[in-house]
């Protein structure tokens, strides 16, 4: 079965259900979303009323609540061993995985962090030290996202990912996430993605993976920029993203479009709808503009 959503908005006023609406205008069968703003720490009550009201109307509508995302914000950092960031990130992630717990959300992806100059060993070790602390008794599991490899960012390799779940002491509580054009621009030919899949399985293991971002890349191969691109627009190709959204071994598995903006207009509509159809409309983008 597919399950393919997109970023959503997650508002003070309508919260959960506004996030389940949004995602039902786009055809969509699952969602991602921040809790609050991914740049700073305001955050809201959660409102339980609206949370079961939109729970309820995923279950009439057979949509698997446990496939809905969470995603951390973009300012936690745990790779920085800077005592007062460090544990800032730690204390902030902590009270993320409180609100996905009351809003009843499974799985948070995060960004596993930017050594900022400490060095690759240093900053994993950061992590590890951080995720086990957060991930005591935690009903949250976290995903770790791949990596573009920007700056001092972890996790662009496989290599990197395994040595940070290793270190995990709960297990249960681990997962990663793929993103694809993360993986393109960290260096993966993401245009043979059983054979990408075989690296991964026999270095960090399939059964981690629990989300893939679906996004296309402005940018070749390898260039560690983190431009994503509209499906099928970019150097990933439509056939390919194609070909990795209905890929067997990820049956199961949310797929989540995190695509760029048109005139400041979503396109996740026109965009799942080419997917469903596996069809690509060389138009999206005109078509994107003329729909709102």
């Amino acid at each position: 079965m597919l399950i393919i959503g997109s970023h959503v908005g997650f508002n003070k006023d309508n919260q959960l259900l506004g996030s389940l609406n949004e995602a039902l205008s786009y055809g969509a069968n699952t969602f991602m979303f921040y809790t609050g703003a991914p740049q700073n720490t305001t955050r809201g009550k959660i409102i339980d009323e609206l949370t079961l009201q939109a729970m309820q109307i995923m279950k009439e509508m057979k949509i698997d609540y446990s496939k809905v995302i969470v995603h951390a914000p973009y300012i936690i950092n745990l790779a920085n061993g800077d005592i007062e960031k460090f544990s800032f990130s730690v204390r902030f992630l902590k009270e993320e995985i409180e609100r996905c717990s009351q809003l009843g959300v499974k799985y948070m992806v995060l960004h596993p962090g930017s050594h900022v100059g400490l060095g690759i060993d240093e900053g994993i070790n950061n992590i590890i030290r951080g995720l086990n602390e957060v991930l005591k008794d935690s009903p949250v599991t976290i995903l770790l996202e791949t990596m573009a490899g920007k700056g001092t960012e972890l996790g662009r390799s496989f290599e990197e990912i395994k040595r940070i779940i290793d270190g995990i002491e709960d297990k249960d509580r681990i997962g990663v996430c793929l993103d694809t054009c993360h993986l393109h621009d960290a260096g993966y030919d993401v245009t043979n993605f059983d054979k990408l899949l075989d690296e991964f399985d026999d270095k960090v293991g399939l059964h981690y993976v629990k989300c893939i971002h679906i996004n296309d890349s402005k940018n070749i191969c390898g260039s560690h920029k983190d431009r994503h691109e509209n499906i099928g627009f970019g150097h990933i190709g439509f056939e390919h993203l194609i070909s990795i959204i209905y890929n067997e071994r990820l049956d199961d598995i949310p797929k989540i479009l995190e695509t760029p903006y048109i005139d400041d207009k979503p396109p996740y509509k026109e965009e799942i709808e080419m997917i469903r159809t596996r069809h690509f409309d060389e138009k999206l983008k005109e078509n994107v503009v003329s729909n709102e």
